[in-house]
């Protein structure tokens, strides 16, 4: 069993990170300890700091909130505390916000995908305590995916956004820890930067093998299994397929009323994709995309997470579809044109390389050296064996 950062943040070592301190904490309800005890509540029943604000993220520090609502300052019902917004009018914190603190911390489990928000609220908010003299202590916690696997294409900054803002791989194999310590010194926020480490983890672990409990980080990331087929069908929010919002296994059920699911497993089955099956299927989204009617695809089975390729089978189920039903398959787009897909991969090569037939493997292959590059990169920044 490993030891969390917000475990060790209370051992003699890291004591004086919070000691006499008036804290703020940005953190979600998936700030919790292997005992599911609150961070936040920890902290507000500390007698060796006051807690004096909570920074809310996507869905709120309590998770009360669906994906992309806008999130309103407060107060926290449980500690009473003052709630301040992070995902509402603003995505950074204020100088109204940071005055009354001494030092900053981050509480929040990552998933290992470039796409999630909370790795930029965490950017911006480093960039802003940076600015205002504000030291900031990461509380690192395990990447779901492990630390040994990098895959994906590098977001190129043309794209950055709010489900990207720096150019690092879909698939990062870093801990938020390592995270915030490479966007820190590559991308220059400026922060008084400290990261409580873990005791116990190591590159090649399975969630499984950490002795957590799976708190859903986010309400359409429900189970480990979900995590593990995300940074792939992630991407398929960029088209007119449902990605199976709405139902039971988000990111797991796939498909649209104009598929045929047996059709899209056999081909998909011809690829041989490494450690996944296809299942087809019918399934009724409860909300999202094609709420209320009855849609067609396939849900995915990993059955050998080892060797699984996320990002490769989300790109092939996209191209299959593309490919087998190319006068009802379409590309989302924003109400300013911007093309959802490409917010996501963090590029428009891959979308255009999709609609001209390119194979995947070739695809893949188009952004080779630009991954490599970012391995040496990250190299610097590994904290764990």
């Amino acid at each position: 069993m490993i030891t969390l950062g917000n475990e060790r943040l209370h051992e003699s070592t890291y004591a004086d990170l919070i000691g006499g301190r008036r804290v703020g904490l940005i953190t979600n309800h998936s700030g919790v300890d292997h005992n599911l005890r609150s961070t936040a509540d920890r902290l507000h029943a500390c007698d060796a700091c006051e807690l004096v604000a909570l920074f809310g993220p996507e869905h709120g520090v309590r998770g009360d909130a669906a994906d992309g609502d806008r999130i309103a300052s407060g107060r926290d019902p449980y500690t009473g505390v003052p709630v301040c917004s992070l995902y509402g009018d603003r995505l950074q914190p204020s100088t109204g916000m940071l005055e009354k603190l001494d030092v900053m911390l981050f509480d929040i489990q990552d998933v290992g995908a470039r796409f999630y928000t909370y790795l930029y609220t965490m950017s911006l908010s480093m960039q802003a305590c940076g600015a205002h003299d504000i030291p900031f202590v990461v509380l690192d916690r395990p990447n779901p995916l492990g630390g040994v696997r990098v895959a994906g294409n590098v977001l190129d900054p043309a794209f950055a956004s709010f489900v990207g803002l720096h150019p690092i791989s879909i698939c990062h194999g870093l801990t938020i820890g390592e995270l915030a310590v490479l966007f820190n010194h590559e991308y220059g926020l400026g922060a008084d930067l400290s990261v409580v480490p873990m005791r116990g983890w190591n590159r090649s672990m399975q969630w499984e093998q950490t002795g957590l409990p799976w708190v859903a980080p986010s309400p359409n990331m429900p189970t480990m299994d979900t995590a593990t087929v995300y940074p792939g069908t992630c991407l398929i929010e960029g088209t007119n397929l449902s990605e199976g919002r709405g139902t039971a296994k988000p990111f797991e059920q796939l498909g649209a009323p104009y598929v045929d699911g047996p059709r899209l497993a056999a081909e998909l089955g011809d690829l041989a994709l490494p450690g996944v099956l296809f299942r087809p299927l019918y399934f009724q989204p409860a909300f999202s995309k094609y709420a209320g009617d009855v849609c067609r695809g396939v849900q995915l089975h990993v059955v050998d997470r080892s060797v699984f390729e996320p990002v490769r089978t989300g790109l092939e189920v996209i191209a299959a579809v593309r490919r087998l039903w190319p006068a009802e398959f379409g590309w989302r787009t924003t109400s300013d044109d911007i093309y959802n897909f490409d917010r996501l991969a963090g590029t428009d090569r891959i979308r255009r390389q999709i609609d001209a037939g390119v194979p995947v493997a070739s695809i893949q292959a188009d952004w080779a050296d630009e991954l490599a590059r970012f391995v040496r990169l990250r190299q610097s920044y590994l904290s764990y064996p």
